[in-house]
């Protein structure tokens, strides 16, 4: 011990320092610094005996969270409640409460049942109201399209949905199959861009036999604006017993096929532009 004591001989004057520091509501940092003790032994030798200051002392900060969280419990507050009121982990809610008796329950079952399915429904009607604000959002950012913006975008939509020439089967026309009235209509739009005259369009429905013929053809012909009598005899799709459909509601309406005459030398210029879009994106700087 005495040379660890050493380097400090006058020991007990340190002592007589520190202790008068401490009283003075020193902190064992401040009387290190003070006296220049670097010895954490040495230190806490020269206090002994003297109780720290009352500001240095950590106040019992989750002594007063566990008063809180009692009383909550008594006052019939859930684990799920207490924790977001006090803003503490639902594991030391636990430990706080759990000699406590459980709350009576305030309502029945049903009536949870239906406080749930109503935060549900408040939820989704929430979340529906954020998808409908994107999509409004995006669209008002898109603006009235160019010529020459709607003659590019034509070309794409035909050629992801489109029937196309092959080697082995040559049908240089213009022919596009869809079931969204959305895509018909700009399809629609972008013949009249190609002064593609109505009278050049065959239309038919192509749909499932076991549907409504009738009334699809009847829907489709407002979408187009003509009447249903112009169109050609529908396509029926046979039924596969072994295939479970979901299009079997009254919302299902086929698709619309759409067919130009006399559409050779236009389907070549929408080949070349598509692959004109193809070969300007990849050297676009």
């Amino acid at each position: 011990m005495a040379h660890a004591y050493g380097k400090y001989a006058d020991f007990e004057g340190l002592r007589e320092q520190a202790i008068a520091l401490r009283r003075e509501g020193y902190s064992l940092r401040q009387i290190r610094d003070e006296l220049q003790v670097h010895n954490k032994e040495i230190l806490q030798r020269l206090v002994e005996g003297e109780p720290p200051p009352e500001w240095t002392k950590r106040p019992r900060a989750k002594d007063d969270l566990r008063e809180k969280a009692r009383q909550l419990r008594l006052q019939g507050w859930t684990y799920n409640q207490i924790q977001a009121e006090l803003g503490c982990s639902k594991s030391s809610v636990s430990l706080w409460v759990r000699d406590l008796p459980h709350p009576e329950p305030k309502c029945t079952p049903e009536e949870q049942r239906a406080r749930m399915n109503a935060g549900l429904a408040r939820l989704r009607a929430s979340q529906d109201r954020e998808r409908e604000e994107t999509k409004r959002v995006a669209a008002a950012a898109v603006g009235e399209l160019s010529d020459r913006e709607l003659f590019l975008l034509g070309v794409g939509l035909y050629w992801a949905e489109g029937s196309k020439d092959k080697p082995y089967r040559r049908a240089e026309v213009l022919q596009f199959i869809n079931s969204d009235p959305n895509m018909i209509k700009l399809f629609l739009r972008w013949l009249e861009l190609l002064e593609v005259s109505r009278d050049r369009l065959t239309l038919r429905v192509s749909i499932h036999e076991t549907a409504d013929v009738e009334a699809a053809e009847k829907y489709w012909a407002d979408i187009v604006g003509v009447d249903a009598s112009v169109f050609s005899r529908a396509t029926l799709k046979k039924h596969n017993p072994r295939t479970v459909r979901k299009n079997t509601n009254d919302t299902y309406r086929g698709c619309l096929v759409i067919y130009v005459t006399k559409s050779a030398e236009l389907y070549r210029r929408v080949e070349g532009a598509w692959y004109g879009i193809v070969l300007g994106a990849y050297t676009a700087t």
